[in-house]
């Protein structure tokens, strides 16, 4: 029985080790504009501009997917504009912006 349970912690031990080393070399960066843009979007997820809830939506903003904030019917004309401007003006971890508009 202890051997069972020295075995099992041993073998824990050594795949949460690989498991924190994989961590430090296989993270996928994201872009925060993205974080940015969700705060600034009214989060219904209600898919009414045809993505998968506000994320998508966002995404799809940041990844210059979708050039126009009004696609999004949920959000006001104020906070259209906001973003607009913010993705206009902030580049991205590349250097380069997004043109939208609202």
């Amino acid at each position: 029985m202890i051997q069972a349970v020295l075995s099992l912690a041993i073998i824990g031990g050594i795949l949460g080790a690989i498991l924190g080393i994989s961590d430090m070399y296989l993270k996928v960066e994201n872009d925060p504009r993205v974080d940015q843009v969700m705060g600034m979007l009214p989060n219904a997820n209600c898919g009414g501009c045809g993505f998968p809830g506000c994320a998508g939506f966002a995404s799809a903003l940041v990844e210059g997917e979708v050039s126009k904030v009004g696609t999004c019917v949920v959000c006001s004309a104020d906070k259209k504009t906001e973003i607009a401007e913010y993705l206009n003006s902030t580049p991205g971890p590349d250097g380069t912006t997004v043109k939208v508009t609202a």
